[in-house]
């Protein structure tokens, strides 16, 4: 039967380990949702751009608005909508 202090040694190092490498890929996956869901805002955009276009609606895809219409999803998009309407 191994010893308690190498039990105990290796438990620490394996911990250790998946401090180490888990933090990164899990920063990795974070970023890579974050900019996931900006290009499904730039992409809400275009559509609502292309489809208002004969109403007179107009919102700038750009860093801010992409972020909210990401994040926020449809009912970002329409409040950026209706913010560029009625108080724009």
């Amino acid at each position: 039967m191994p010893e308690p202090i190498w039990m105990i040694t290796f438990i620490f190092g394996i911990i250790l380990l998946l401090l180490m490498f888990g933090f990164p890929l899990k920063l990795l996956r974070f970023i890579g949702q974050g900019v996931t869901k900006l290009v499904i805002g730039a992409v809400f955009l275009f559509i609502l751009n292309t489809i208002g276009n004969g109403f007179g609606l107009h919102v700038p895809i750009n860093i801010i608005t992409s972020a909210i219409a990401g994040f926020l999803g449809i009912p970002g998009v329409f409040a950026l909508s209706v913010i560029q309407l009625w108080i724009l």
